[in-house]
């Protein structure tokens, strides 16, 4: 029997007005928004349904509204029906891994929220620290993003940092390195584009933003998940409280090896996969990782009805 695995997204896939519809429609999502916004001390349901947009795109906001919208949705699902214990295996792409960990029982609701505020803290300070960016390479393989970085760095540094699918790899780095490396790139044949982040994530430059986040992680409580949690960091599924801490610190500097986590779970048996969250971001790189994967995307309150039945036990 095919397992199933729950996957949610990370930045980028925020818009305004998401979460909305789920909210109108469950009474578990509202109390979700409700509790995450006295966390936050700012109404966060109002910041996703209203934006402005510019504010979504600030990596201080931008992360605890993407989680907090993936778990009222994820939350909405089970209050349709859905049986969590169908589901074996769980993933995210950076900041969803957070959610997975949630999701399996990992981490408290409350204490994921603070985590995740911090983190979004963080990694903002981070970089308007340095000028640093991102640049993602379409119809780049390994070697060639490899190729690409060093010669445009220029003793800059300059890497990658996330391997989302054939074909699409982000590096990150210094500014100047970033701006060279588009040229680099065109001139290697690959499509380059410049992202409108605040700086170079799951770079060396997000150190500072680690030591931050350690002393956060080790004042959460953090339990050995309930289902398999695939790492970002090491393609290997989260063990107890300090592996999990430590994974989670070194995954802000470190690339996110989202291409080989899907490639990991479908080898360990999983067949079907949900995503849960804003948008249609991990479906997307899904049919472009293994187009014969089943993946059903769930973000709207109108999949609810349809999905959570078919999840239930």
């Amino acid at each position: 029997m095919k397992k199933t695995a729950v996957i949610f997204p990370g930045q980028g896939a925020q818009s305004v007005g998401m979460g909305k519809g789920i909210f109108d429609a469950s009474a578990r999502a509202r109390e979700i928004y409700a509790q995450a916004s006295e966390v936050l001390g700012v109404d966060i349901a109002a910041v996703c349904f209203e934006g402005p947009a510019e504010k979504l795109e600030r990596t201080d906001v931008q992360q605890p509204a993407i989680f907090v919208t993936s778990v009222a949705i994820w939350e909405a699902f089970l209050e349709a029906g859905a049986d969590r214990a169908r589901f074996s295996h769980m993933g995210g792409l950076s900041l969803g891994e957070y959610t997975a960990l949630y999701a399996a029982g990992a981490i408290s609701f409350r204490d994921a929220v603070e985590v995740v505020r911090r983190r979004g803290e963080l990694m903002q300070a981070a970089a308007v620290a340095s000028p640093s960016g991102m640049v993602s390479l379409i119809g780049a393989d390994a070697e060639k993003a490899r190729k690409i970085c060093e010669e445009a760095s220029q003793g800059e540094v300059l890497g990658e940092a996330n391997f989302n699918c054939p074909g699409q790899i982000v590096i990150a780095g210094a500014k100047s390195a970033c701006e060279r490396a588009v040229a680099a790139a065109e001139e290697s044949g690959c499509r380059a584009i410049s992202l409108a982040v605040a700086g170079a994530f799951h770079s060396p430059f997000m150190q500072s933003a680690a030591e931050g986040l350690s002393s956060v992680l080790a004042k959460a409580a953090f339990e050995v998940p309930k289902a398999k949690v695939i790492s970002n960091v090491n393609v290997d599924y989260h063990g107890d409280a300090d592996s999990i801490r430590s994974t989670l610190c070194k995954q802000v500097t470190h690339p996110v090896l989202w291409e080989r986590c899907v490639a990991a779970l479908i080898a360990d048996g999983v067949g079907d996969f949900i995503e849960i969250g804003p948008g249609r971001v991990l479906t997307g790189l899904m049919r472009k990782i293994d187009r014969k994967q089943s993946i059903t995307n769930i973000s709207k309150a109108e999949s609810l009805s349809s999905a959570a039945p078919t999840a239930a036990g």
